[in-house]
């Protein structure tokens, strides 16, 4: 297939746009996530939301927005129950993540017949990508971008310690719930791209590989976003042309970039902790 061919779908177009936002949104929340040590959480989340989309399928809503309704309660519920005294919060990760799945699960099971597409939202297919779901990243991206602009500060002070928020009069939990709805709606709009099975990674492995670069909030950000397009321009473009699973294909590329990056680290000895 000719290079400049792929451009002429409307599918592969989409594709570079759902790409290019996704970027932009996981490379802002993926970044909190990862300062804030959430990456967890957000795996029991990511796994959680297979009951929203066994809900849909099974009541023939839209799973995307039973899951995302299932994913922000379930995001809530592990918050709730975590600051709770005598719940660990690995406890309440690993509840709300076993019920969201069994609850998919039973679901599918109980549908009649095979779920149209489930593959789809279990290992991703960034070629099925709409226009709704573009607009939607657009309207998630440019409200992250807003939201940690304006509250920068704020959300770092809860970040990176939570107590000292507490002592500026900061509205500590509800920073936090506001993060976890976001972090949330980021996931379940991903799942289009890359599944259930591969999201985590691609809300960890551009931040993982630009905290190599820079200890600085907001250069983490912008280098998360710059790896996170690379990594999904260049995966999508290659899956073409070897016809390989696009979404696999581009959190192998975002595992390679990282690992390229660590080894030139070791071979130019440049110190992560003192990078700015």
């Amino acid at each position: 297939m000719d290079f400049f061919e792929l451009f002429r779908y409307d599918f592969f177009i989409n594709a570079l746009l759902g790409g290019l936002f996704a970027s932009i949104a996981c490379g802002i929340i993926g970044t909190y996530i990862v300062i804030k040590r959430l990456v967890f959480i957000s795996g029991g989340i990511t796994h959680a939301s297979l009951g929203g989309l066994g809900i849909g399928f099974y009541f023939g809503f839209n799973p995307i927005l039973s899951a995302m309704v299932f994913s922000i309660l379930s995001a809530f519920g592990i918050e709730w129950l975590s600051g709770r005294k005598g719940v660990r919060e690995d406890s309440a990760i690993a509840a709300f993540w076993s019920f969201g799945m069994a609850i998919g699960i039973i679901c599918i099971y109980l549908k009649a017949g095979f779920a149209p597409n489930l593959s789809e939202y279990l290992f991703g297919n960034i070629l099925t990508i709409t226009t709704y779901d573009i607009y939607a990243f657009i309207a998630l991206s440019a409200v992250l971008a807003a939201i940690f602009y304006f509250f920068r500060r704020e959300i770092l002070y809860v970040a990176f310690d939570s107590d000292f928020a507490k002592t500026r009069n900061l509205p500590v939990k509800f920073i936090e719930y506001a993060m976890m709805f976001f972090i949330a709606v980021s996931i379940v709009l991903t799942i289009r791209l890359v599944g259930v099975v591969l999201l985590m990674s691609l809300l960890t492995m551009p931040q993982m590989t630009a905290n190599l670069y820079t200890a600085n909030f907001s250069k983490m950000i912008f280098l998360s976003i710059v790896f996170g397009l690379v990594g999904c321009i260049s995966g999508l473009i290659l899956s073409a042309f070897i016809n390989v699973p696009s979404g696999a294909f581009i959190i192998f590329i975002l595992i390679a970039i990282y690992f390229i990056c660590r080894l030139i680290n070791v071979i130019f000895k440049i110190d992560t902790l003192t990078a700015k």
